[in-house]
């Protein structure tokens, strides 16, 4: 297929806007933008409809596919939307798939934030940037997964493996949000690691209420001291969230095995909370009858760490003689995994996922 001439109508689905656009090879062209808020599903589709009528006709009236991320829970395979917390009244499944190709007549394709964030930084973010870097170090370890995590209103992930998105068998694979907190496991760590997660925390540590606690930029600026008010509660409440945040990824990465992306709108403070998520990470475990072992298999590495991002894409392979032959194999005796922020911006990753994801399937 040639990709320059391919057009995607795509959708960032926020609880303000719905912001439509067409893109076409990889870069969006038009946008156009509708208010969320609507009484009932009939008029919230039909603003959907419209949305995408609009963008397609600003574009030239014709696309190859629809692809864009919608909350869930959700068979996203199927394109069923089920009972949403935020849009209420989309209960009992709604197939939002068909009733777009049916509307459009072209495929149309849907998956969560987190999945097309992670697609997107796996194809042009922060996997092949560190690929690259490996590749310049002289070090032939390439990496081909990638656990991918929002931090904002909500906390999200997705995990890609060569490229594809691992979505599961229920379109639940990834859905990282329903981890317990370890330190509290009747909470999910989302109840931590979210925008008012944050800002729980920094109210519990600087004994105020919740609802007077600051936005998180603002307690960030606290923390680096950039406003008079409680630097120590400020810097606890973050020091907190990396705990949660490397252990949370500890657990995820047991399984994955990849690099992982953070983004979203917390990811700028990443500078108060990412090494500490990485000491967790690199944490060990007690034995029964003494002793201690590595948390993980791996060692984890703070891509944003000059030392540890230098010690990461050091090449310390070795060469060993295959048996009864003249022959020679690289061996990795260090197990590595790197930690980073996004490279694209989150909004872009998504969008850069979503015209992925509807190439491969077109």
């Amino acid at each position: 297929m040639n990709t320059s001439e391919t057009k995607i109508l795509s959708l960032d689905a926020g609880g303000t806007n719905l912001v439509f656009s067409g893109i076409e090879d990889g870069e969006t062209i038009k946008e156009y933008a509708i208010k969320t808020a609507s009484l009932d599903l009939e008029e919230f589709l039909k603003k959907l409809i419209f949305g995408f009528r609009e963008v397609l006709n600003a574009i030239g009236g014709t696309a190859d596919a629809i692809s864009f991320c919608f909350p869930g829970p959700a068979d996203y395979e199927a394109g069923i939307i089920g009972d949403l917390e935020n849009l209420p009244f989309f209960r009992g499944g709604v197939p939002l798939k068909q009733m777009l190709e049916n509307e459009f007549g072209i495929p149309t394709y849907i998956n969560n934030d987190g999945d097309l964030f992670t697609l997107g930084e796996a194809v042009a973010g922060l996997l092949p940037k560190t690929n690259l870097k490996l590749k310049e170090a002289n070090n032939p370890k390439q990496y081909k997964n990638l656990l991918g995590l929002t931090l904002g209103t909500g906390f999200g992930g997705g995990l890609v493996s060569n490229s594809n998105l691992y979505i599961g068998d229920n379109s639940a694979g990834g859905e990282v949000n329903r981890l317990s907190n370890p330190f509290n496991s009747k909470n999910s760590v989302e109840e931590i690691l979210s925008i008012r997660g944050i800002r729980r925390l920094y109210g519990k540590f600087a004994h105020c209420d919740e609802d007077n606690t600051p936005a998180p930029f603002e307690i960030y600026k606290i923390a680096k001291g950039q406003r008079k008010v409680n630097k120590e509660a400020a810097i606890e409440a973050w020091k907190y969230f990396g705990k949660v945040l490397g252990e949370t990824i500890a657990n995820a990465v047991t399984i994955s095995d990849s690099l992982v992306v953070i983004g979203g709108g917390l990811s700028g403070a990443y500078d108060m909370f990412l090494q500490t998520a990485v000491d967790t990470m690199n944490s060990k475990l007690e034995k029964v009858g003494g002793g201690s072992f590595q948390r993980l298999e791996t060692y984890a590495y703070n891509l944003h760490n000059p030392q540890c991002l230098a010690d990461f894409v050091e090449n310390e392979s070795v060469q060993l003689k295959i048996p009864f032959s003249d022959e020679t194999v690289n061996y990795f005796p260090v197990k590595k995994v790197g930690v980073g922020i996004s490279v694209l911006g989150t909004s872009q990753a998504v969008s850069k996922g979503a015209w992925e994801f509807a190439l491969k399937n077109i």
